[in-house]
């Protein structure tokens, strides 16, 4: 699962739920929330956050917490 899948099972908000707030198919929140190398699109962030009422950049954060900027000489 992805952490995009966990924020999700956490809220206990049904996907078809999400999908129809969204307009995302319910077989890509599936690939989102399953699938590690499925890219997330900004937007699809963005409109999921709106949808299950959490702040966009929580979201982000979590997702994207394994990057780092590579250290300068």
């Amino acid at each position: 699962m992805t952490v995009l899948g966990e924020i999700l099972s956490k809220k206990s908000i049904k996907k078809a739920d999400v999908s129809r707030k969204t307009g995302i198919s319910t077989s890509r929140l599936s690939q989102l929330s399953n699938n590690e190398t499925t890219n997330l699109k900004v937007e699809e962030l963005y409109l999921i956050a709106l949808a299950i009422d959490v702040p966009p950049v929580e979201i982000l954060s979590k997702v994207c917490n394994h990057l780092k900027l590579k250290k300068v000489k």
